[in-house]
């Protein structure tokens, strides 16, 4: 691997599950999927996935106002879901995740390499999460052993408002000390985390084959064929526009080059938004 040699560029922040760890983000879905049926409400993994990247308290809001799984809320306590229900759920859900994520800890392949790559390249490495600060301690030490221990950590209960808002980015530039916005790139593998980069005016990179859009693990990536990968990525990819992300890559091991790329496009005084759109 030749090293990066970079003079605009400061800092990558990363996102977590289906981004560096857990490949294909299992973590949260059964603790979803669990923590409706203790209510008498069956959700299916597909339901669960679909609001990823919120913070989990807005993420079981979501779910509980789908229009099935309210008629069936509906149904079972004979009113609407309100607020008081969702803080209830988020406490039960709290403890059911952190169980899970460490049986999801490792890293996606190629993560730690990437990382030290960045890092010696003089880049900063940060991250935000849609975990809130009880689960993510669970999950850092599991990470930090692999080799992914970033500067800093948000998560979404550190901030007055989470992702898709950049309240976490900004955190990130305060706690790196980078700026302006334009010289960090945010890496993500669902829509609000995307637009918490976007919103703050940094590079994004969309993740499509170790994130929530695929729901695949390494094992079931890896088995497939290069055509029906490249049709689930186009696939995931296409999930993820909503975001309009300046590029999109399977996993964080095809980073490095858009690193480059990117680095060449500031040197010419692009700046996020403004190129085509690129998939690695």
């Amino acid at each position: 691997m030749n090293p990066l040699k970079l003079s605009n560029l400061l800092a990558v922040v990363f996102d977590w599950a289906g981004t560096v760890i857990d490949f294909g983000s299992h973590a949260p879905m059964g603790a979803f999927v669990t923590l409706f049926a203790q209510e008498g409400i069956d959700i299916s993994i597909a339901e669960a996935r679909g609001p990823m990247g919120l913070p989990k308290w807005h993420h079981i809001d979501a779910l509980a106002r789908l229009p099935r799984i309210a008629a069936a809320w509906r149904a079972r306590h004979g009113r609407e879901v309100c607020a008081s229900d969702i803080d209830r759920l988020y406490d039960i859900f709290t403890p059911l995740n952190a169980a899970s994520v460490a049986g999801h800890a490792e890293l996606v392949p190629g993560a730690a390499a990437t990382v030290a790559a960045l890092r010696a390249a003089g880049l900063k490495i940060g991250s935000t999460t849609g975990y809130n600060r009880p689960i993510a301690a669970v999950l850092a030490p599991l990470a930090a052993a692999q080799g992914f221990e970033p500067d800093n950590l948000v998560c979404a209960d550190d901030l007055p408002e989470s992702r898709p808002a950049p309240y976490g980015m900004y955190r990130c530039f305060l706690d790196l000390g980078v700026w302006p916005a334009h010289a960090v790139i945010k890496v993500d593998d669902t829509v609000p985390g995307l637009l918490e980069g976007a919103n703050a005016g940094c590079w994004t990179v969309g993740v499509t084959a170790s994130g929530n859009e695929m729901g695949l693990t390494w094992t079931e990536w890896t088995a497939l064929d290069a055509a029906d990968r490249a049709a689930r990525s186009a696939q995931a990819a296409a999930r993820l526009e909503d975001a309009r992300p300046d590029y999109r890559i399977d996993t964080v091991a095809d980073l490095l080059p858009i690193i480059a790329d990117i680095d060449r496009r500031l040197q010419r005084g692009e700046r996020p938004g403004n190129g085509p759109k690129t998939t690695a």
